[in-house]
């Protein structure tokens, strides 16, 4: 297992002059200006430093007509941030909209399909597994937005780790798309009440801060734990994921004329 160190550091836009964010699950105001690195489907993870071909970086098969794993679960992922506020935001592939679990716990949002951001903030070089200062950011790809459990919060403090509770500082949308799983996610996350509760070495964000990330993208379809995508990072150990930097404003990429 490669250790995030390799992964060249991400850079994370500061949102500025632009129109008002409005989490309606549209992602137009805002993606231009946001962090993307293009689309992330499973042969492209296999190619990563972190890819792992274990349990976890797999999509599953249930049945003989299962489309290409590329029409199985394909995303893109948007991050900004500015003085208050984590913008997180996905624009998705997926043939199934699969959020029945039949062991439901509000945790297990691994068990249904789900976008999970796993973020350091801020970084550094302990090694840790959901301790001090490490947090996941999961929304349960369920159009109902069920409470309590459609949004979570997994995180340590600096006595306790794998802390579980409902993420109740974010406000978000799903907006389902296309065919029976395409969807796109926004949501906006409180910086001060969650990277402020997990770390007291947190402080409110300035451009060059240094935090990490690690996105984690479920898709049971199914199949009980069912498959999953990790983008850079292995796992919940966070000296696998990626640095990312806060940056100052990104231009919308120049189209010229002929």
């Amino acid at each position: 297992m490669q250790a995030a160190a390799q992964i060249l550091t991400l850079l994370m836009p500061l949102l500025s002059g632009g129109p008002a964010v409005e989490i309606d699950g549209n992602l137009g105001e805002w993606e231009e200006r946001a962090f993307h690195d293009g689309v992330w489907d499973v042969h492209r993870v296999s190619q990563a430093p972190w890819f792992d071909a274990g349990k976890r970086n797999r999509l599953t098969k249930h049945a003989a007509n299962e489309p290409a794993p590329e029409d199985d679960l394909a995303a893109r992922y948007y991050m900004a941030w500015d003085a208050k506020y984590l913008y997180l935001g996905a624009e998705v592939r997926d043939n199934v909209n699969d959020v029945a679990d039949p062991k439901h716990e509000d945790k297990r949002w691994y068990f249904k399909d789900a976008i999970c951001w796993f973020i350091e903030a801020p970084r550094d070089a302990k090694p840790e597994r959901f301790g001090e200062g490490d947090n996941a950011f999961c929304f349960v790809i369920d159009a109902r937005k069920p409470a309590g459990y459609g949004a979570w919060w997994r995180h340590g403090n600096e006595t306790r780790t794998y802390i579980e509770e409902p993420l109740r500082a974010a406000d978000y949308a799903i907006r389902m798309t296309g065919r029976g799983g395409d969807f796109v996610l926004e949501a906006r996350v409180d910086m001060a009440a969650t990277f402020g509760k997990s770390s007291p070495a947190w402080r409110a964000p300035r451009e060059g801060d240094e935090y990490s990330v690690e996105v984690v993208h479920t898709d049971p379809d199914g199949g009980a734990y069912g498959g999953h995508l990790m983008i850079w990072g292995n796992g919940d150990e966070d000296e696998t994921w990626s640095p990312m930097r806060l940056a100052g404003p990104k231009l919308p990429v120049e189209r010229r004329p002929e």
